[in-house]
């Protein structure tokens, strides 16, 4: 039997990584990434092959996944957040947020549907507990989110005669360094400890993907424990 092939978006991210330190050995990865030091760094580590990608040109997508042979499994993992009021973000805010957060993962997905169809995979966009609400301060990234969800809910109808499965992960606050931005954005302290692990998300995320082809998870939300 064959691996099947995972391609992770924001592979060197706390929760990208973790996800493919989780799939390594049983999936072949492909792993994209900003940092090149740092994807490098991750394939030595765990295998793979690696694809670059600049997700605020999705633009570009086209000729870069051009080569790509095999893909089973679609992980939309990578994301921009910054905080701010409707009074004080400008159009700019907006579209970096829209376009990396939404229209890349729609191009990719477009993109790569050929292959997945192929294989009967899955594609999971990891979202967030701001997919499912907006609060204060919280707009640009929830609404980027909320279109996430849409385009998620759509993709699985138009995708489920062709045996893809589609799912929506929820995560909570969870422990990697885009929550310790926020958490400075908030001006609060980061306390790791307090929120879910990046290895639980990727645990998660595993499973979801092995679970056999007779079911699917549409939507899925994990969110910290008891303290």
């Amino acid at each position: 039997m064959t691996n099947p092939v995972t391609l992770i978006t924001g592979a060197t991210g706390g929760i990208g990584a973790a996800l493919a330190r989780a799939l390594a050995g049983t999936h072949d990865l492909i792993l994209t990434g900003r940092d090149t030091a740092k994807l490098q760094a991750l394939q030595a580590e765990v295998g793979g092959e690696t694809l670059a990608l600049d997700l605020t040109r999705p633009e570009t997508f086209a000729e870069a996944v051009a080569g790509l042979g095999r893909v089973t499994n679609l992980i939309h993992n990578a994301g921009v957040v910054e905080l701010g009021a409707v009074a004080g973000q400008d159009h700019a805010v907006w579209t970096h947020t829209l376009t990396v957060n939404v229209v890349a993962p729609a191009e990719l997905t477009r993109l790569l549907l050929p292959q997945v169809r192929a294989e009967q995979g899955t594609i999971l966009f990891v979202n967030s507990g701001a997919g499912l609400r907006a609060n204060a301060e919280w707009a640009s990234y929830a609404a980027s989110k909320h279109a996430l969800k849409a385009l998620a809910d759509a993709l699985r109808n138009e995708e489920a005669p062709h045996g893809v499965r589609v799912t929506s992960l929820y995560p909570g606050r969870t422990a990697t360094e885009m929550q310790r931005k926020v958490r400075e954005q908030e001006g609060a302290p980061y306390d790791a400890a307090a929120f879910v692990q990046a290895e639980t998300v990727a645990d998660t995320i595993r499973n979801v993907l092995n679970l056999p082809h007779d079911a699917t998870i549409p939507d899925l939300s994990i969110r910290p424990g008891p303290r």
